[in-house]
């Protein structure tokens, strides 16, 4: 063996056995943390890229309409016909296709929440027994008419709840399109007979009134995909929407004295609205800075009293949308002012019956407003031409251009500063729900925590940023559920219908947004954060998007490897919790101060002989222990020449405090480490260690700081920044916590 070979093999066996003695080793199973999450999110393809774009042979289907409705008031009915056409942009070749029939979901025996909620007790009031037993049966799910193809043929269908088979006559193929006629009917449903009715008609005894919020309300077609064929799953009103874009054609007939919001443009303002209706509307066009009544109150407050029994025609178009959505009745008041966006004028427009008043005409064009600001500059400018607002009660629903919103005042038009802050926020998340899913369409029946969750996180950005004053999620707000039974618990990619009633709204809502918050404060960083979150929304508005596209969306464009934090917030339920276990502080021992001060004596007690015990190291009290620095021997530099000046790393070393923590990772959650001093003399400063740090130990670990001062107390995540459920044990010197007892004697004394 050549002398260099030895040398060689000796080199290695240093750096082995440094490695070895200088790396904490992990005592428990190895979770594999930071790995790759590939096989659990859908592979890339031709469709769909490994960078999270949409693919050079990316396909979606399309669905024109054209729509004709009449609402009859005297026995809430909605009667419909329909031409559809559809649009096969996919590479296969379609015998059949699956139809959206929403409305089903509402005939006894069908599944929803009256099922999911099903739970008898000693005492329960008459609604919740009807919830429960469906006691009193009304009337619910379509009458389909007919559905024939372009030639006037029948058309063969197969109803399953609430999905219908449509067997074409002809094969459609690939390229090419089909269209479809249906006619059809359905009784509105009493929303306050339902439990969480996302539409329907809401009845006003007072003034023998209704107002009319029409939605999923005519046969939708279904999404057909390159991920999973047909999105055929059953509506069971948790997982909500999956539709294609298209075009839309709609004339609505309603009592004559009734007013309509809607979706997309009208078309024949000078046949519905009054001229000066309609002037009020074009100064309304003019008026930035408040808003302009179309409608007053005493005009409603007439329209109320009328009860006409001739009918009018709406027309309305809207272009490229996934849905069509109205509302109807005599009962709106109807305000409007125009906003200003870079690349667009848009009309936001509130419409709420006498109800509402003072607070909804002080703030809801407002609060949409600020919603239309804040999420264009997150994402892209909201492209449509109205953005509206509806008020209702007890509700919260989006819909293209248009959204239903609960928030009313009591009787005497006082409302509490907790219920119009909710009022605010819901009209800001039901508006911000045009971005996620209207336009970033993702499919709502799978994947809630995709809409509902990218919208909270700029709903909640839009509360903070606009009413400062407000509460606001922050990730203090996400503890109490993460804190939760793990036998309970689900992860956050667990589909729309499979989460429990209790829970969804944290876990689909508040958990991700909370993951998007601390991956733009405190992970990635706002700016390279922003430019990634706008990068996804541009590569896929208008386009159906998967976890998977956002995923490797957000790695693409921010260089950064997130997977740890995917794998852990979304797919666990494990939650943050470290805990600084120890903090061991050192000094080096020199027989002077330093070499340019030979002739001084230290000022600083040093102990030649360390006699530190585990009692010792619970605080600071017992002063630092003595690292004895001796030269490095030659041999540890290998084939190296070049040596360190040891004379200067002890000068540098010289009179400092070297601090070593340990910290332990005890809710399963790996995170970056922010560390908080609180030095003798009152100042403080911050460290951050990378999530990095957690690779090579998954439980434990140790990092070793220099600081010129002697330090107080050290604190874990001082700014509260990443949701630990346990803050308790994030301080050293650890602080005695009052037990309820104690305090409950203290409180008693004070008293």
């Amino acid at each position: 063996m050549t002398n260099s070979i030895k040398m060689r093999l000796l080199l290695l066996l240093l750096i082995t056995t440094f490695s070895y003695s200088n790396f904490q080793a992990q005592t428990q199973p190895w979770q594999g943390k930071f790995e790759p999450i590939d096989n659990m999110i859908a592979p890339p393809s031709t469709y769909r890229t490994a960078s999270g774009a949409p693919g050079k042979a990316y396909w979606q289907q399309r669905a024109d309409y054209k729509i004709k409705a009449i609402l009859n008031e005297n026995n809430n009915t909605l009667t419909g016909e329909e031409t559809i056409t559809y649009f096969n942009n996919s590479p296969d070749d379609l015998s059949y296709v699956w139809m959206q029939l929403e409305q089903n979901v509402n005939k006894k025996g069908n599944e929803d929440f009256g099922a999911i909620n099903n739970s008898i007790k000693d005492s329960i009031t008459t609604r919740q027994m009807q919830f429960l037993t469906r006691a009193i049966n009304f009337p619910a799910g379509y009458s389909i008419k007919y559905v024939k193809d372009a030639t006037g043929n029948n058309l063969r269908t197969m109803v399953n709840n609430t999905m219908m088979k449509v067997k074409l006559n002809t094969i459609l193929k690939s390229g090419e399109s089909t269209t479809l006629a249906i006619s059809w009917s359905y009784p509105i449903t009493d929303r306050s007979m339902y439990l969480l009715s996302r539409e329907g008609y809401e009845y006003f005894p007072e003034d023998d009134n209704t107002v009319y919020l029409i939605a999923h309300w005519f046969p939708r077609m279904a999404v057909y995909n390159d991920t999973e064929g047909w999105q055929n799953q059953q509506f069971q009103k948790l997982g909500e929407f999956a539709l294609e874009f298209g075009n839309y054609e709609v004339e609505i007939t309603v009592p004559e004295d009734h007013i309509i919001a809607s979706t997309g443009e009208l078309q024949n303002s000078e046949s519905v609205l009054t001229k000066t209706q309609r002037k009020r509307f074009d100064d309304a066009k003019k008026s930035f800075d408040k808003p302009v009544m179309i409608i007053t109150k005493e005009e409603a407050l007439a329209n109320e009293k009328q009860k006409s029994t001739k009918q009018k025609t709406w027309k309305f178009n809207a272009t490229n949308v996934r849905d069509f959505s109205f509302a109807s009745s005599r009962k709106f008041m109807w305000d409007a002012q125009a906003v200003k966006l870079p690349t667009n004028t848009v009309m936001a427009m509130s419409f709420y019956p006498k109800e509402g008043l003072p607070v909804w005409q002080g703030e809801s064009t407002k609060a949409i407003t600020q919603a239309l600001e804040v999420y264009s500059e997150a994402t892209f400018d909201y492209p449509y031409p109205v953005a509206i607002s509806v008020n209702t009660s007890n509700i919260g629903m989006e819909f293209p251009m248009i959204s239903f919103n609960g928030g009313r005042p009591d009787k005497d038009g006082e409302i509490s500063d907790r219920a119009k802050q909710g009022m605010i926020g819901t009209i800001i998340h039901e508006v911000g729900h045009n971005w996620f899913p209207m336009i970033v369409s993702s499919d709502e029946r799978k994947w809630m925590w995709m809409d509902e969750g990218l919208n909270t996180f700029l709903h909640q950005r839009t509360v903070a940023e606009r009413y400062p004053d407000f509460n606001h999620t922050t990730p203090k707000s996400i503890v109490p559920f993460m804190s939760g039974d793990k036998n309970i618990l689900r992860p956050v990619m667990t589909t729309s219908d499979n989460e429990l009633l209790q829970q969804f709204g944290a876990n689909f809502y508040q958990k991700p947004t909370v993951g998007l918050q601390m991956l733009r404060n405190s992970i990635i960083g706002k700016e390279l954060f922003d430019e990634a979150f706008k990068e996804y929304a541009n590569r896929w508005k208008y386009k159906h998007p998967n976890p998977s596209d956002l995923f490797r969306t957000l790695e693409d464009a921010t260089a950064t490897d997130l997977d740890w934090f995917y794998r852990g917030w979304f797919f666990t339920t494990d939650n943050v919790d470290m805990e600084l276990s120890n903090v061991k502080w050192f000094k080096v021992f020199e027989e002077n101060t330093n070499i340019e001060d030979q002739n001084k004596s230290s000022q600083v007690k040093i102990k030649a002989n360390s006699n530190s015990t585990e009692a010792e190291s619970k605080d600071f009290s017992n002063g630092p222990e003595v690292i004895t620095m001796t030269s490095t021997p030659d041999a540890a530099y290998g084939q190296f020449l070049s040596r360190l000046d040891e004379p200067e790393v002890r000068k540098q070393l010289s009179n400092k405090n070297i601090y070593e923590i340990t910290i332990k990772n005890k809710g399963g959650l790996v995170m970056p480490v922010t560390i908080e001093w609180v030095f003798t003399d009152g100042s403080t400063e911050i460290d951050t260690l990378p999530v990095e740090i957690w690779r090579r130990n998954e439980y434990e670990i140790q990092h070793t700081f220099i600081k010129e001062k002697e330090v107080s107390k050290v604190n874990l995540d001082p700014n509260f920044e990443f949701a630990d459920t346990n803050m308790d044990n994030n301080t050293f010197p650890k602080e005695e916590t009052k037990s309820e007892f104690d305090t409950f004697k203290d409180n008693k004394k004070e008293h």
